[in-house]
């Protein structure tokens, strides 16, 4: 290796890592550095982060990356940023932090967002947005903040979201990227731009001047700092490019470029993707769409923090069993044998905003593997929603591509292909979201004229997991049950709100 050979740098921040990668011109990965970062609850329903310790984990991974590797800051030409989407950071009028972040799985905005069902907004906002109303959206916790913390509300100077925050924090510019912003209910799609008819409606309008210019993707708009210099180890004047959506990270390095394809991720959200050229009007499912990478696509979503996150919980509150024998544990077990079900609903649900999690159908000679066994059911349950959801807009699929820690586990992924009933494929690529943002700064540096062309050197290999045809039809029987209860416990929930139970 040259001694300058030139890099490009990746930094991804997820729900509870935040990693930082280095590219060559070829995009591939070179080195990554990891680590974890905190989601804080101080009350039921909150899921917040400290933004001093956020910026304090990615100087320090970025710092920790370029000593271990031995590469000097000189030699990084461009630096991309992918993150969590929806969510909340916020900076005071002196552009000091104000407050926790609020992160896109918070739901202290509920009654907010009945509220608002009950007056039909979202079906209001709709055509405008292409959006529902979801508890962890930026208008959801603004409002939040101006119904509960009026003096915090009063001293807003910028609303952003996780890549827009470190990317001021590296170049002291602020902008709201596009594939981000386009799904927070302040961006109007049809217009490409803000929309103060929207902030009126939300009740929110107080907050249209804090909003920053709106930024492209791969759009060069700003400069490593000489302070954030100091902390990285980075070269001060190192451009800054947007960055990413972490779900659009994840369907570029997907090769997601047409209606063919769909990308199922598996992380704190059950999100499954897929790349529309154009709105449509009259579909059977309000999609959820936001801009793409390429020019006049849209990115169109069902989602909800309904996937391996209910994972990670559950065996934190175990001990932190090994993934290993989480995976031996639920592969030791008759497939779709077992009468225990979950309800994958820790975080949020996608069957209601009342539903909550827990275990149906428990007996006392069921054993932890089981319960394990019914957590990976559930996910993709759960994933099942919105992949059913989806094939009903996007009829020419040709294969599902899933990205996430779950693609780890063959047992997992085989239980997808078999209730599923389709071809899992996997791409090889560990870091989807430091792959995506270091492949947004190669585009906005100029090695590649376009994400498009990017993509066509970058493909990654495919690894390939078929259904098996016998389970899929005993896990179909098990769906439907699984369905059923759910149906029971939204009546269950009318019910006692009915009567105020």
């Amino acid at each position: 290796m040259s001694e300058k050979e030139p890099f490009w740098l990746g930094i991804d921040c997820g729900g509870t890592y935040l990693k930082a990668g280095l590219y060559n011109r070829q995009g591939k990965e070179h080195c990554i550095e990891r680590r974890s970062v905190a989601t804080l609850s101080p009350r039921a329903g909150y899921a917040e982060r400290d933004m001093h310790t956020l910026w304090q984990c990615c100087h320090e991974t970025v710092a920790t990356l370029l000593k271990r590797t031995g590469i000097d800051g000189e030699q990084i030409n461009g630096v991309g940023i992918s993150a969590q989407g929806k969510g909340l950071f916020l900076l005071d009028k002196q552009d000091q932090p104000l407050g926790n972040a609020m992160l896109s799985s918070d739901r202290r905005a509920l009654e907010i967002v009945q509220r608002w069902q009950q007056d039909e907004i979202p079906e209001k906002l709709y055509p405008h947005t292409r959006q529902t109303l979801w508890t962890g959206h930026p208008a959801s916790l603004l409002r939040w903040v101006k119904e509960n913390e009026p003096q915090r509300y009063q001293q807003i100077g910028s609303v952003m979201m996780g890549h827009d925050y470190l990317r001021w924090c590296l170049t002291g510019a602020k902008g709201c990227e596009e594939s981000n912003i386009s799904e927070s209910n302040l961006y109007n799609m049809n217009t490409g731009e803000y929309d103060p008819q929207l902030t009126r409606w939300l009740g929110i309008s107080e907050i249209d001047d804090a909003l920053p210019p709106i930024v492209g993707s791969a759009e060069i708009c700003g400069e490593i700092t000489a302070q954030a210099a100091a902390l990285t180890g980075l070269a001060a004047g190192t451009p800054v490019v947007g960055g990413l959506f972490d779900v659009v990270s994840t369907a570029i390095c997907a090769g997601l470029h047409d209606e063919h394809t769909l990308n199922a991720v598996m992380g704190t959200w059950a999100v499954t993707s897929g790349i529309a050229n154009g709105l449509r009007d009259n579909e059977p499912f309000p999609y959820v769409y936001g801009r793409y990478v390429h020019p006049q696509q849209y990115i169109v979503h069902e989602a909800s923090p309904t996937s391996s996150g209910n994972l990670e919980w559950l065996t934190a509150q175990w001990g932190d069993m090994p993934f290993d024998e989480i995976n031996h544990a639920v592969g030791s077990l008759p497939k779709a044998e077992s009468e225990v079900f979950f309800l994958p609903f820790l975080y949020g649900s996608n069957a209601g905003l009342e539903m909550t999690s827990g275990f149906y159908g428990m007996q006392a000679l069921h054993t932890r593997a089981h319960l394990l066994q019914a957590v990976y059911e559930g996910v993709i349950f759960s994933h099942m929603t919105h992949l059913n959801r989806m094939l009903e807009r996007f009829t020419h699929v040709q294969a599902l591509r899933v990205t996430g820690g779950p693609t780890h586990s063959d047992v997992w992924m085989q239980m997808l292909a078999d209730v599923s009933g389709l071809a899992i494929e996997l791409p090889q690529v560990e870091e989807t979201g430091c792959s995506g943002a270091a492949l947004a700064a190669l585009v906005g540096t100029g090695i590649y004229p376009d994400f498009f062309a990017a993509q066509q050197v970058l493909k990654h290999d495919i690894r390939i997991i078929e259904p098996d045809m016998q389970a899929h039809a005993a896990y179909q029987r098990k769906y439907q049950r699984y369905q059923h209860l759910i149906f029971a416990l939204q009546g269950y929930h009318a019910h006692i709100k009915e009567y105020d139970l």
